[in-house]
């Protein structure tokens, strides 16, 4: 076997990052494809590849018969004992050939055999890392975009962040870096298809755990992400460490950690709240700064009836009701705030449906702490 051969199966074991037996399957079945066209009739054709000199052997399969009556797939036994003495009729011989020749035909055919073969092993090399990284934050750069789809380069891998995964906030163009969540990973026939998310809560997540440390090492855990990709998130957050402030570590000095996640999220608004297993602190917590003069839970309805101040009322609700929307999502009961005083129309139940009155605007502070929030654009009037 010619020695550029041993160099180039280097070469591609280190650039195409494929292991040797691999290469040396695709060379085997496109010698095998070459072979079978160096017959002039249809024949059983197997090919035997030494790993370490690379040299070859071509065989034809026969089957083992006392008399031949077809030579061209069979063998008789008196030939084959000579071949191997403990065959007996029936047996299927590997009897040694050579095509007469490989020809330029056979060539070409080999070398797209080759060619297909290691673009198949590199796909399912792809598809084997990508599938472990399943659920991980990845950075990338954007190829094109079409139909409303954006194709995103990641190393050797091309992965798509789909129309409905993208945040309505944002706008990218080709060229752009961007970082998503690995969302699915399916193997297609064209390798792995890699699908991403801009608009999932665990994009959140793995934000955070990018630049607050102490809830990547464990120390505070996010208990609750609730969610409108774009507009504003909440996020609730429990310290297993009585010296750490879990919303204070959250948002980081001066507002930096915090800040660093808004920009990623293209200026989503973020809201920072202390976790509590009791349903009423939470919902306080989730609905600050609203003051809240009384609390009613009943577990019949799932649900928690709110009383706040007429004049807080919008501040509650929050901007078409996603204040109320959201820290019913957060605390996973279904939450009605009315007013203190008795106006008809005054009552409104945050079940997720996008119905309020009153508008407000709630910028995204750090609560329940003293800690410095991130700089924002200053808060609508409250009608």
């Amino acid at each position: 076997m010619d020695a550029n051969l041993r160099v180039i199966l280097q070469q591609l074991e280190s650039e195409k990052s494929i292991d040797r037996a691999t290469l040396l399957e695709a060379i085997r079945s496109a010698i095998e494809t070459a072979a079978r066209k160096g017959f002039a009739h249809a024949a059983n054709v197997a090919v035997e590849i030494d790993p370490d000199t690379l040299a070859f052997k071509v065989f034809e399969i026969r089957e083992v018969v006392e008399q031949v009556t077809d030579e061209m797939a069979q063998i008789s036994l008196e030939a084959a004992l000579e071949l191997n003495p403990d065959v007996v009729v029936g047996n299927r011989l590997k009897v040694p050939t050579e095509p007469k020749d490989f020809g330029r035909i056979a060539a070409q055919t080999a070398k797209q055999v080759i060619i297909q073969k290691i673009k198949d092993a590199e796909r399912e090399n792809v598809f084997e890392e990508f599938k472990q990284r399943r659920g991980e934050l990845v950075t990338g750069s954007v190829k094109r975009i079409s139909h409303g789809n954006i194709f995103v380069t990641i190393g050797k891998a091309e992965a798509v962040l789909p129309y409905r995964e993208q945040s309505p906030r944002e706008n990218f163009k080709p060229g752009d870096r961007i970082r998503a969540y690995v969302l699915e990973v399916e193997k297609g026939p064209r390798g792995a298809q890699v699908v991403l998310s801009r608009t999932t809560t665990e994009l959140v997540r793995a934000l955070f755990e990018l630049e607050v440390p102490e809830i990547y090492d464990g120390t505070i855990e996010i208990k609750a992400i609730a969610r409108e990709p774009g507009n504003r998130t909440k996020v609730a957050v429990l310290s297993k460490d009585a010296n750490v402030d879990a919303v204070g570590a959250c948002v980081g000095m001066k507002g930096s950690r915090v800040r660093a996640v808004v920009e990623d999220l293209s200026g989503e608004k973020i809201d920072i709240v202390r976790w509590s297993d009791d349903a009423l602190e939470l919902c306080t917590n989730a609905l600050n700064p609203a003051d809240i003069l009384d609390m009613t839970m009943d577990e019949a309805s799932h649900s928690i009836l709110v009383v706040v101040p007429h004049d807080q009322l919008s501040l509650a609700i929050g901007k078409r009701g996603q204040n109320a929307r959201l820290a019913s999502r957060l605390t996973g009961w279904n939450i009605d705030i009315r007013s203190d005083q008795e106006l008809t129309g005054g009552v409104v139940e945050a079940t997720g449906e996008d119905s309020a009155s009153g508008v407000a605007s709630q910028e995204p502070v750090a609560q329940d702490t003293e800690v410095e929030a991130p700089e924002e654009p200053s808060r609508e009037a409250i009608p």
